[in-house]
């Protein structure tokens, strides 16, 4: 490291303002920053400094997100195997699966980072680092299956009128990476919903003979609740489903991560963990057919609840800041993921409709936890004048 360091400010004169390569300024910092926390002292004033910055913030987000995208490549061998008929190892499901995964992160990663770059470049600011996270959300929330021009198109959509129209990191309304996963869902319904898109399979493999690959919201949407897998299958993961959003046990580890590292607010996972309870036990009360008698607490473990509980719902950018406007906004993503879910039949998993309707209200319901602050405030120092 001792040589990067001295090979970096050999050439760092070079990529100043004004120097040789000064137009790449934005770029070298980037990678400068990415690999050694940044040199830059306060020369006036008075700051609070932390040990952590936000490239460290992504850093430990990426480090939770770790289980449940090796866990995604070893499934997407695993289901495949099960699709063909063979019992493969253990390394050879992950090797298989990581094969299949790695080349949609190496497309997020890089249209992703290239538009970011241009745009720092364009504009003359440093590169942000928040789309280190975003680059691996929006593979481990697409299915396998999904042609690798689509990921480029959604990248650069999600990046483009998701993030940098409003100023970039930090200005972004909705999350960059459901709206990449919105925007295929909308423009090509085909390639991501069904039963062939959640597993692995090219032209000449033989599927045998009652293998469907539906997912467990495909089974319970179309009333066939014997299909849908035990709850160990689907709290283990080996099920079909989105690249990371299978396993809720890899999930829960990430969610751990986040929680003592103080990165990830525990308060809107677990809002939304209470409004999807809620919904789901209102709709056993109400069950006028097989999908709304489905126990409440397994719908916490069908498709992406889970991990946009987890990775989603608690974007720091997008979600509610004040404290009890966390509450409210984790209760009605968790409430509307299932009220979507199970009502609307268009929209099997009602979880990346829910956060981004939730990401619009999410100031509103700030403000007007501000403003019930405010007026509690008033009527108290009145009270106290009049005594």
């Amino acid at each position: 490291m001792k040589a990067l360091r001295r090979h970096l400010d050999k050439i760092k004169p070079h990529f100043q303002k004004g120097a040789k390569f000064g137009m790449f300024h934005s770029t070298f910092d980037a990678f400068e920053t990415f690999l050694f926390v940044p040199d830059k002292v306060t020369s006036k004033g008075s700051h609070i400094r932390d040990f952590i910055e936000l490239k460290r913030t992504m850093t430990v987000v990426i480090l939770a997100l770790m289980p449940a995208m090796l866990f995604g490549m070893w499934n997407v061998g695993y289901q495949h195997s099960l699709m063909i008929g063979e019992l493969w190892t253990l390394w050879q499901n992950f090797w298989f699966g990581f094969l299949k995964v790695l080349p949609i992160i190496i497309v997020s990663y890089g249209v992703g980072l290239s538009i970011e770059f241009a745009f720092a470049q364009s504009r003359g600011h440093d590169v942000n680092e928040g789309f280190l996270v975003t680059g691996l959300l929006i593979p481990l929330i697409m299915p396998v299956n999904v042609p690798l021009w689509m990921v480029a198109i959604a990248t650069a959509f999600s990046v483009i009128i998701g993030k940098e129209v409003f100023g970039g990191t930090g200005m972004n309304v909705f999350n960059p990476a459901l709206l990449a996963r919105a925007f295929l869902f909308f423009a090509y319904p085909s390639h991501m919903s069904g039963d062939k898109v959640w597993i692995a399979i090219s032209e000449g493999d033989k599927v045998i003979d009652g293998f469907s690959g539906a997912t467990p919201l495909a089974n319970a949407a179309a009333h066939q609740m014997d299909k849908i897998p035990s709850i160990y299958d689907m709290f283990m993961g080996f099920i079909p489903g989105s690249i990371g959003e299978t396993s809720t046990l890899a999930i829960l580890i990430g969610a751990a991560i986040l929680i003592f590292t103080g990165i990830g607010n525990w308060k809107i996972m677990l809002s939304t963990v209470i409004g999807g309870l809620t919904a789901g036990y209102l709709f056993n009360i109400f069950a006028v057919n097989p999908y709304m008698e489905v126990p409440a607490w397994h719908h916490l473990l069908m498709g992406g609840f889970a991990f946009g509980a987890v990775f989603m719902a608690t974007d720091p950018v997008t979600a509610a800041q004040t404290d009890k406007g966390k509450w409210i906004y984790g209760f009605l993503v968790g409430f509307m993921a299932l009220l979507v879910r199970v009502l609307n039949p268009a929209y099997p998993e009602g979880m990346m409709l829910s956060i981004l309707l939730m990401n619009a209200f999410a100031p509103l319901i700030d403000y007007y936890v501000v403003d019930a602050n405010i007026r509690k405030r008033l009527k108290r120092a009145k009270k106290v004048a009049k005594s």
